[in-house]
Order: C-alpha cells, then structure tokens, then sequence
C-alpha cells in the first residue's frame, strides 16, 4: 500500500471511531480537545503489558490519590508501590515516580508535548512517546501497540515473522497516520484492534476498513501476524518461607532494584535451577515443608517454590524486615507471586496463619 490508500483507511477508521470508541477513564471523547497529559502518561504506563480491565480500578484508584504531577512527585515511595501491588512488572511503578518527579523538576509540572523531549522522561521509550504525543498534544506520530500491531500485519498481510516484522510494521503503519486527528486515528486503530480485529475469529464483516485488508482478501487473517517458533522459558526454583509470631508473618523488603524491586514480600531464598532448600532463611528455625509449591510465571522464566514454614521462638536472630498482622496482610502490598504464597500456606494453617 502507498500513502494514496490513506483516505481508504483513515476516512472510514475514524468514521467508526467517532460511534464506536470505548469509554475509557484517561480518554477524551472523539474530535474533542485531547485529554489531560498526566491521564494519558498514566494509563499508557499502566496499559504495558497488561490488559484494559484490569487497569480501569488501578487507575481510578491512583488519581483518587494523586491526581497529578505534583502529587505523586511528592508521594512516597512505599505508598506508590503497595498502590501498585497485583498490577505486575513492578519497574513501571518505580518509573512513575521518577518521571512524575523529572516532570516537576524538570519541566515545571508540566509534561513535554514532542516525542523527542517526551523520551527524556525516565520510564518513557519510544512507543509511549509517540502515544503521548499523538493522544496528549494532537502531534502526527506513528503510534503501535499489540493490537495496532496485528491490524497493520493482516491489512499489509506482513510475511515476516514476529518480533522481525516490527519495522515493516511501523512503516507500513506510518504510511496510513494521518496528519489531522493523530491521536483519534491512534485509539481507533487500538480499538478496531481490541474489538474487532481480535487475535482469534476477527470479525471481518463488521470491520470499517475490510475493503483495503490484503489477508481478508487472502481468507486467512488469523495467520497474521505471523508467530516465530516459541523458546521454552526456564524454570527457576526456590523456597518462601512462612515465619509467624503471635499471628503476625515476617515480612522482607526487596531490593530496590531487581525484580520486584521495593516491595514487601515474604523472605525468599535464591532462584535458580536447583533447589535451594533453606537457603537463606530469615532466621535459624524448626522449618516444616508443605506438601504444596508455589507457581507464577514470569516473563523470562518460570518459578516454582517450595513453602517452608516455621514459628519464631523469640531467641534467634532476624533477618532485617518487619511483623505484619496476618489478619491483614492484603494490606501489605503483596506481589502476586508472594499473594498466592501467602494464601497457600493461609488454606494450610500454617503455625496459626
């Protein structure tokens, strides 16, 4: 496709848009003056890597507490991470508060309108740039997401496998970005992603731009885009360790930075690809083994962990962390690798938890 086909797909896309957009609590509604910039940063961080339902309460919780730049610059950083808790990929919190701050030192509370100043701003990459930019401040700028993505890959029916086929995709993506109503185009395209042109069984006969797809016209869209062949993610064992005291659990603050860098967890010994039995307990103790284990998956690898739990005797040395009250430990800001911990040794009754 050449850039004369844009009318064909920008003319009939943002048509669409304009009665079917979703109600989103960070958009503003089509052909409307953009939305609030910190909404906009604060969901596109939020939407990465993870889907928009389990974004809606989060966000709407996090701007009922700092509603924007100069609030959360100000917030502290222990709040701003159990606010975070079960949303995953625990980096983006910690960015949020760097970026909020970088904003109002920087730019005077005020979030830069360009991709390239926007790129200055920790937690920021060049996706996030281009929506903020597009959505935010009404720039042209070539905005690709998943669900982008996919349109792009069946309208050009890209051959390349995935990840090679991002470039092709990008600019073939550029070739369809209109000047006028960039951001507008931007979310249309992520819902015609999220609604219609759906990873499985698209609905073609309802889809505003059918008439220009080239893998509609070759009857197989579901083979864009195309996958490259899957590695097996390696597992990793470990032992959490479950240590109790007057119903109250031996809480460990993680290192700042790493995985789950800055939150509240239980004590964990190493992960690696041999058990490390009780490696690294927070203290010296009867450990009794559940006859269960602990799963999650991460992105890079998988993680099982074996449960050991113990009381405390009062007599033994600690590792450095904190008593937390069992009864209410959601309010600790578990990860949900050490919530599904905590539950399982919870259901075992583990030394009166």
């Amino acid at each position: 496709m050449s850039n004369k086909v844009l009318p064909q797909i920008a003319a009939p896309l943002l048509a669409w848009y304009d009665g079917a957009a979703r109600v989103l609590p960070w958009r503003a509604p089509p052909g409307s003056a953009p939305p609030d910039p910190y909404r906009v940063w604060l969901s596109e961080i939020m939407l990465q890597q993870t889907q928009v339902a389990t974004v809606i309460p989060y966000f709407e919780r996090w701007t009922a507490r700092w509603p924007d730049f100069a609030s959360l610059a100000a917030a502290d950083d222990a709040e701003v991470m159990s606010m975070w808790a079960g949303l995953g990929y625990y980096a983006r919190a910690r960015n949020l508060l760097k970026g909020a701050r970088a904003v109002v030192a920087e730019h005077g509370g005020r979030l830069p309108d360009t991709e390239a100043a926007l790129l200055t701003i920790p937690g920021i990459g060049p996706y996030t740039a281009a929506a903020i930019a597009a959505i935010a401040f009404g720039r042209r700028a070539v905005v690709v997401d998943g669900n982008v993505e996919r349109v792009v890959a069946r309208l050009f029916a890209i051959p390349t496998p995935m990840p090679a086929a991002k470039p092709a995709i990008r600019a073939a993506t550029d070739t369809i970005t209109p000047d006028t109503r960039a951001g507008d185009f931007a979310q249309a395209m992520m819902d015609l992603g999220a609604r219609i042109c759906t990873p499985r069984s698209p609905k073609c006969l309802f889809c505003p731009i059918a008439a220009g797809c080239t893998a509609r016209i070759e009857g197989e869209p579901e083979r864009y885009p195309v996958k490259a062949a899957k590695k097996a993610r390696p597992l990793r064992q470990g032992t959490m360790f479950w240590l109790t005291n007057a119903n109250r659990v031996w809480l460990v603050r993680r290192p700042d930075k790493g995985l789950l860098g800055g939150m509240r967890a239980l004590p964990t010994g190493p992960w690696e690809a041999e058990p490390p039995v009780l490696a690294d307990a927070p203290t010296a103790a009867n450990w009794r083994m559940l006859d269960t284990v602990a799963t999650h998956g991460f992105t890079h690898f998988e993680l099982v962990c074996a449960l050991a739990a113990a009381r405390w005797d009062g007599q033994t040395a600690l590792a450095p962390g904190e008593w937390w009250p069992i009864a209410d430990l959601e309010s600790a800001g578990l990860p949900t690798v050490f919530a599904k911990a905590a539950r399982l040794f919870r259901e075992d009754g583990a030394c009166g938890g």
